[in-house]
């Protein structure tokens, strides 16, 4: 096995100071290992280069930490292979203190003619001098790592870390970007380049490393995720690194774990146990925080991953293993409805890398999670034509491509819910409101709700149904016309303007729903949505009726339906950073589920409870007095 196929690992960062002493001094293998495999852990990153660009295994090279006893990454391996523990190795790439203090001819150069990034006398957290990928440097890191792979082989995988498009206006870079024909002046071409950079290396890297051994899973950390499409063939999996009490937050994993998981490619999402982010020493998150995350990875199909540091003396962190330890255990007892599982395929967004207003997708993901919808993010250029719905949110203008491509869906049966507020005469009101006809008003109360962000106006055409209506208000607030202390009041008469129309085979919508969902989490533009795809997908694989903080995520296997439930709630409560401390019960669920055949059983797991429930026509109807945490339904079924 792969280290794609560990379900339960953990990345071991390592980035230690020349300036600490007796590194490694007090690591014991036995306990080591003890530790790893009382903690459920089947794989476990280690560091043979860290950011400081030091080496912790004996080599003669004088990058070695100086302060480093014996081969402690040899031993590390030798006592975790004997238990059974994957262990895949660790290189630093493009932050290499050694390196950039030894050769600070090969440091990035920013177009101003400056040291891109750390300043020679800054000691800014998160910075790090940079290398240069153009210069002599990649030369250096090759020899390092065909050393790693000569004296470890057979490994379990490398991880090459920091890894991004870097531009440079370096006397190297520059030559590189004459040779490619292209204008260092230009900051489009320099884009151009910093990519063509990566490129090569992936592709040099990895033929050096499968030249001593083939078949090695190499990845390339903090590359852009949506650029994955054209680097897919450099993988054997993928790796999401996603802390969300560090920057990435509460959104980067649910939001992007649905594209990954649509590359084919065995994934891996990595969360950390730190409170804050990286190397935050001391700071530990609680058992349900750490739990929140490997659930959301485990219910679309992902393995866990939890990033924790060594302490410089090569000891683990007692307390943080107690914790990840009760994670994993989780996570074990969960693998078996995981493993080569699939997600139906219901409802495809289109997802574009360059977009400029990530809010966009944030939204997306929010508002469908939260009425338990099942959806994928997908780029434009990938088949989503069997998908049984599209959305195109208001960040995608389609081009005649495009609109052809949607035109043949549609004639086949698809359908598409289209944000469109380009087409159209803009409002001149930044504030409106939406008025719900009574079929689709719903739990919503009768008022006309506010609308916080500008559209377009929309007339109906005939035939057309008009979802929802906009009421203006009577003027546009300025310094000179204005009431009260926001935007102002509704008319109380109707606008000719539809917020959004729907015909049998598409909805359009004429607001940036999305955005406006993501900034300002307005139920009645949540609802707008709802009645926009439940127009668009009367009969979806799943209905719930459930609390909107609970993620309900379906996962398909031979013969068995799994729908995971995940209920936690992200509490703000700090000015930065949203903390989760506990799990949340959610009582008086109701399942309804389509199934592919006569349901055979239906049980609750991790407790295995057996759970009553009613077929009628393919579907499979579910209550479920109360669920905590993270529990799944297991539907098992006949073959039909």
């Amino acid at each position: 096995m792969f280290p794609e196929d560990y379900f339960r690992q953990i990345h071991l960062d390592f980035h230690t100071s020349p300036f600490i002493p007796g590194v490694g001094a007090a690591f014991d293998p036995e306990e080591f290992a003890d530790t790893l495999a009382e903690a459920r852990v089947n794989s476990i990153t280690l560091f043979a280069k860290c950011h400081h660009g030091h080496l912790y295994y004996d080599t003669p090279s004088a990058a070695r930490h100086p302060h480093l006893g014996e081969n402690l990454l040899e031993r590390q391996i030798t006592a975790l292979k004997s238990r059974g523990i994957a262990t895949p190795i660790y290189l630093s790439v493009m932050c290499d203190e050694f390196a950039a203090d030894t050769h600070p001819e090969w440091v990035v150069i920013a177009p101003d003619g400056t040291r891109a990034y750390r300043k020679p006398l800054s000691g800014d957290t998160f910075s790090w001098q940079i290398l240069d990928m153009s210069s002599p440097y990649a030369d250096y890191l090759a020899d390092q790592i065909a050393e790693v792979m000569r004296k470890f082989s057979p490994v379990d995988g490398i991880f090459l870390d920091m890894c991004w498009d870097q531009q440079s206006a370096s006397v190297w870079a520059k030559a590189g970007m004459d040779r490619a024909g292209l204008d260092a002046g230009n900051e489009a071409d320099r884009k151009t380049y910093a990519r063509q950079v990566v490129h090569g290396y992936m592709e040099r890297y990895t033929a050096l490393i499968a030249s001593f051994q083939p078949d090695v899973p190499v990845w390339f950390n903090s590359r852009p995720l949506l650029q994955l499409k054209d680097e897919i063939k450099y993988l054997r999996h993928v790796e999401i690194e996603a802390l969300p009490t560090g920057q990435w937050g509460y959104s980067y994993l649910p939001t992007y774990i649905r594209y990954v998981k649509t590359l084919g490619k065995p994934f891996t999402a990595m969360t950390g146990r730190f409170h804050k982010s990286w190397a935050d020493f001391g700071g530990l998150r609680a058992v349900p925080s750490l739990l929140y995350d490997c659930a959301q990875a485990l219910a679309h199909g992902a393995r866990c991953s939890i990033g924790d540091q060594l302490h410089p003396s090569g000891t683990l962190d007692k307390g943080a293993y107690d914790v990840i330890g009760k994670v994993y255990r989780h996570v074990e007892a969960c693998e078996p409805f995981v493993r080569d599982a699939v997600s139906p395929k219901e409802i495809a967004v289109l997802i574009r890398e360059h977009s400029h207003d990530d809010r966009v997708y944030a939204g997306v993901m929010r508002a469908l999670k939260e009425l338990h919808y099942q959806f994928d993010f997908v780029t434009e250029d990938t088949p989503w034509e069997d998908y049984k719905v599209v959305v195109i949110p208001e960040s995608i203008v389609p081009d005649e491509s495009l609109k052809s491509r949607l035109d043949a869906y549609v004639a086949k049966g698809g359908r598409v819910l289209d944000v469109d507020v380009q087409d159209g005469e803009p409002s001149p009101f930044t504030v409106t409101y939406l008025r719900f006809p009574e079929p689709f008003r719903g739990a919503l109360p009768d008022s006309d709700h506010a609308f916080y962000e500008r559209g377009v106006r929309l007339v109906p055409k005939p035939g057309e149904t008009v979802l929802a209506t906009i009421v203006e208000p009577y003027f546009e607030r300025t310094w000179r016309h204005f009431s009260s202390h926001a935007q102002t009041p509704a008319r109380l008469e109707a606008s000719p303007y539809a917020a959004a129309v729907a015909t049998a085979n598409s909805v359009r919508v004429a607001l940036p729903i999305f955005r406006a969902y993501a900034e300002h989490g307005n139920i009645p533009t949540r609802h707008l949505v709802d009645i926009a795809l439940r127009h668009l997908l009367p009969e979806p694989i799943l209905r719930i009726q459930a609390p909107a903080y609970v993620d309900a995520v379906v996962a398909l296997k031979p013969g068995l339906t799994v729908v995971h439930l995940i209920s936690f709630i992200p509490e703000k409560r700090t000015t930065l950073r949203e903390i989760v401390e506990d799990t949340v019960p959610a009582r008086n669920l109701h399942l309804d589920v389509s199934v592919s055949g006569p349901v055979k059983s239906v049980t609750l797991h991790p407790a295995g409870t057996p759970l009553t429930f009613t077929e009628t026509s393919g579907r499979v109807s579910i209550p479920i007095e109360i669920i905590e945490g993270h529990e799944w339904v297991a539907i098992a079924t006949e073959k039909s």
